[in-house]
């Protein structure tokens, strides 16, 4: 990434790689760093002479003398989600034997990721290369699901080690650089799901570090070399075409120019486009995400407490998650699906050539929108975005933005509202939801809101009321897609940060990339 301001350059860092092997041996044989046992509530319950009556447990509490039981006593462990205990073992095939607990019971994706973030952890505090994970009851999870838990225990292996220092004078590499996952089976399949869910988890730290640049050094430019990079690495499956301003004003993108007339760093509309090397493609997808590198609010400038203002480098998540699932699908390369990732960047500025409240901007499909609000500018360039998608002959568009804080106040911080005039396209996105732990809730889209958008002098005005802000951004977005296109927005300004960890997320990779593989042949 080049630097624009304040000389700042970020480090280059390469992904941290990781070995992941399945593997079905005695967990006493394994050798290595530290063996990482996870366990429920009840995997912990003792017999009458102490001993613990789960057999994994109890071969290893017999192995080491009663130091698990003691420990565990001693240290009130009882298996709750986020307790952990290690020990130190000289002499033996582990150097060391962490026990992790899961609380009352561990089944879903979910569940399996935190285990893996736990893994994490604790691999990093004790400085571990080599790690093997394993439940105390391995018959708990389903023949069916041992694949998808094993993926996901490694997707959060991956992502648990992930920390960002590419601004810090100062980083420390992780250490692991193998895992044996244990008792989830073996073979070619739970390969390829590994390999999945590692492709997966590198898209996921790709969007969290464009989320993460600060916007002196992810400008708009900088995001578009981003993507022609990506379409570079994976030439193969990839081509990208980027916009300058005077080809986005041949296209009429009035809207979308108008958000970006005030900057100092020009707008760069980005088209990567995905085509499987061979065969024939059966489907056609887009994936539109928001792409403003920083959101003053412009001449409706974001103030007071709570405005965020200082955190306006994420308000380009959604184009993050965009071209995260671009990274991703391109080490993916799922067959017979062809997929458009559309990014209209540029950053809501002020000065004297910025748009003003109250002016009239005319979108790429003729309509015409009053703006009454200035800091509702992600909306305008989504507009411009979603006309171009459609006008790629796609049979699906699913559009990605940190849109509104009325979509935070109803659903708070980690869930992102989705809207679709689309019941089949609900139902996919969902399921694919589902599958990647990420939390959608769907929202309804009702017309008579559509009432607070007209507007006395244009089409429409680009803010309606406080009341129901999120639905009515909706409703503003679905008059640039066309009827004959299955339509979802995502508004994910809750998710696309976590205040805790100080970082963006990654939200939507995930989710993209498994509705993506589920429209494939595949």
């Amino acid at each position: 990434m080049a630097h624009t301001l304040g000389l700042t350059q970020p480090n280059s860092t390469d992904p941290h790689k990781i070995s992941f092997t399945a593997k079905e041996i005695d967990v006493k044989e394994w050798k290595g760093d530290i063996l990482v046992v996870g366990v429920t509530e009840k995997d912990l319950t003792k017999d009458e002479s102490s001993k613990f009556q789960n057999p994994i447990l109890n071969k290893l509490d017999a192995y080491l003398s009663g130091l698990l039981v003691q420990v565990s006593s001693e240290e009130d462990f009882v298996g709750k989600p986020g307790q952990s205990i290690v020990l130190r073992l000289p002499g033996l095939g582990s150097k060391r034997i962490g026990l992790i607990g899961l609380g009352q019971s561990v089944s879903s994706p979910v569940a399996f990721h935190s285990l893996g973030e736990a893994v994490a952890t604790v691999s990093k505090a004790s400085q571990s290369s080599s790690v093997a994970v394993v439940l105390a009851s391995p018959e708990s999870v389903s023949d069916e699901s041992k694949l998808s838990s094993a993926s996901a225990i490694a997707s959060g292996i991956v992502l648990g080690l992930f920390e960002d220092s590419r601004y810090k004078s100062e980083s420390k590499k992780p250490s692991l650089k193998s895992v044996d996952i244990i008792g989830f089976g073996t073979g070619t399949e739970l390969e390829k799901k590994l390999k999945y869910a590692e492709d997966v988890s590198y898209g996921v730290i790709f969007g969290r570090e464009l989320t993460n640049s600060p916007a002196n050094v992810l400008t708009p430019a900088v995001l578009a070399e981003e993507a022609a990079k990506l379409a570079s690495t994976y030439s193969d499956v990839f081509t990208a075409n980027i916009l300058n301003e005077e080809q986005c004003k041949e296209l009429k993108m009035g809207s979308y120019l108008a958000v970006a007339a005030a900057s100092a760093n020009p707008p760069h509309f980005i088209h990567l486009v995905y085509k499987p090397s061979s065969g024939s493609v059966k489907t056609k997808l887009a994936l539109v995400g928001k792409g403003l590198t920083f959101d003053s609010g412009g001449y409706n400038i974001k103030t007071g407490p709570g405005c965020l203002i200082e955190l306006m480098k994420f308000d380009m998540g959604g184009s993050a998650a965009v071209l995260g699932a671009a990274k991703a699908i391109g080490e993916i390369k799922p067959p017979g699906v062809e997929v458009h990732f559309i990014v209209a960047a540029c950053e809501n500025m002020i000065s004297g050539t910025g748009m003003r409240p109250g002016d009239v901007i005319t979108a790429s499909n003729g309509k015409t929108i009053e703006v009454n609000n200035t800091d509702a500018e992600g909306r305008l360039t989504l507009a411009d975005a979603l006309v171009y998608a459609c006008n790629q002959g796609v049979d699906k568009i699913v559009d990605l933005a940190t849109l509104t804080g009325a979509c935070v106040i109803a659903l708070g911080p980690s869930m992102a509202g989705i809207y679709t005039p689309s019941d089949e396209l609900a139902k996919e996105v969902i399921a694919a939801s589902e599958k990647s732990g990420e939390k959608l809730w769907r929202m309804p889209l009702e017309e008579s809101y559509w009432e607070m958008m007209k507007s006395g002098v244009a089409d429409m005005v680009n803010t309606g009321g406080r009341g129901g802000g999120s639905i009515t951004a909706a409703l503003f977005l679905k008059q640039f897609v066309s009827e004959k296109v299955q339509w979802m927005h995502i508004d994910m300004a809750g998710p696309v940060w976590n205040e805790k960890k100080k970082s963006g997320t990654g939200f939507g990779v995930a989710t993209l990339v498994e509705w993506v593989q589920n429209n494939s042949s595949s």
